[in-house]
């Protein structure tokens, strides 16, 4: 998996700023489409 940057720092897969998840699963925010990140948000956070 490529390196994916994330800034949550409480999300339990957060590790020196990179997400070190084995997968990632990203759905849309409650919009029927996506025209910027704030249309998204990512279902792979777990609380550390």
């Amino acid at each position: 998996m490529p390196d994916i940057k994330c800034s949550v720092s409480e999300c339990l897969y957060n590790k020196n700023i990179k997400c070190g998840a084995p997968m990632i699963q990203v759905e849309r925010n409650g919009s029927s489409s996506a025209d910027s990140s704030d249309h998204t948000k990512c279902e792979t956070f777990k609380r550390n």
